[in-house]
């Protein structure tokens, strides 16, 4: 026997691994989305589990995303995409995830809108005054 390695059945130790497995991917995504959302994210907070070990494994996580409007289109537009990418970055969305990622995409929708409403009206003021 390996010191301090206990004698675990074969069943056991692949329980063990797969946590290990499991807390791995958990970190990874959750942390793709807190690289990607940066100030837009609130902290990390994970799921546990006991393993046969005695051992707290995370296995299951969720970052907050502030979706919040911007003081104009152009800025809403910028926190949109951000929101959305922030939604979109780990290698394996969950369904929490996509639905994020579509309001992020209605809001950018919404924010183009805006803008482009904007813009005509500064076209048409322009036009106005040449006319």
């Amino acid at each position: 026997m390996i010191s301090g390695v206990k004698d675990y059945s074969l069943k056991t130790l692949m329980i063990i691994n797969q946590l290990k497995i499991i807390e791995q991917k958990v970190i990874a995504h959750e942390n793709a989305h807190k690289a990607a959302g940066g100030e837009l994210t609130g902290p990390t907070h994970y799921q546990y589990k006991k393993g046969p070990d005695g051992r707290m494994y995370i296995v299951g996580g969720d970052v907050p995303i502030h979706i919040q409007k911007g003081r104009t289109p152009e800025e809403t537009l910028k926190i949109a995409e951000k929101i959305r990418a922030a939604a979109l970055a780990p290698m394996d969305p969950s369904p929490q995830d996509v639905k994020v990622a579509a309001m992020a995409t209605m809001m950018e929708i919404q924010a183009k809108l805006e803008i482009y409403k904007e813009k005509s009206e500064e076209n048409k003021n322009f036009l106005d005054i040449y006319a």
